[in-house]
């Protein structure tokens, strides 16, 4: 074999094994853009978000489903809760939200959830809600933030609403609910 057929066939070696590993890094890449975009297909199913951003952001952070469950359903019942007695009207749309982010008979959270129903759940809940919310909020830039905050908030806000008034008439928030809905929304603010 001649000097250029040898060398010939080391470069046919080295561009081989060249775009073998690129293709597996390539490959690689493809099964984690894979996997982020059903992570943030099921975060929208869960919470209804639809800001691609925030779901790609929160999917790269780690949030999974069931995280995001529970921190979309905390402020609902705890400005349900807000001014001591959970009404009817705020049950049902809590457990219409609780379904749509897949907590149903079948869901292990749902015994608990349900317990949340007829109990108000500890302060600590709600603390540890906070802790979360502003430790993810750091990792988020503000528009992000601001409308994960919205999404969450809003919906706390229509559980509130969901009492209404006196036959419909004033204001449809109690002032413990809307205490409440400031303390959550206090959350999502940067520290200084």
């Amino acid at each position: 074999m001649t000097d250029e057929r040898v060398l010939d066939k080391r470069r046919e070696a080295l561009e081989e094994e060249f775009f073998q590993r690129e293709n597996e890094r390539l490959r690689e890449k493809l099964r984690e853009t894979e996997e982020m975009l059903e992570t943030s297909r099921e975060l929208h199913r869960v919470t209804g978000i639809d800001d691609f951003d925030v779901l790609v952001r929160l999917a790269q952070l780690g949030v999974k489903a069931d995280t995001l469950a529970a921190i979309t359903l905390v402020p609902l019942v705890e400005v349900a809760w807000a001014d001591g007695r959970l009404q009817e009207r705020e049950k049902k749309a809590i457990l219409d939200a609780a379904r749509d982010a897949g907590i149903d008979q079948r869901h292990p959270a749902y015994e608990l959830f349900s317990n949340w129903m007829i109990h108000r759940p500890a302060p600590k809940m709600v603390d540890a809600w906070t802790a979360y919310i502003q430790g993810l909020s750091a990792h988020l830039d503000d528009s992000q933030r601001a409308s994960l905050r919205d999404k969450l908030i809003g919906r706390a806000r229509g559980i509130a609403e969901a009492a209404g008034g006196f036959l419909g008439l004033g204001n449809k928030i109690s002032p413990e609910e809307e205490a409440a809905l400031g303390m959550l929304e206090r959350a999502f603010e940067r520290a200084t």
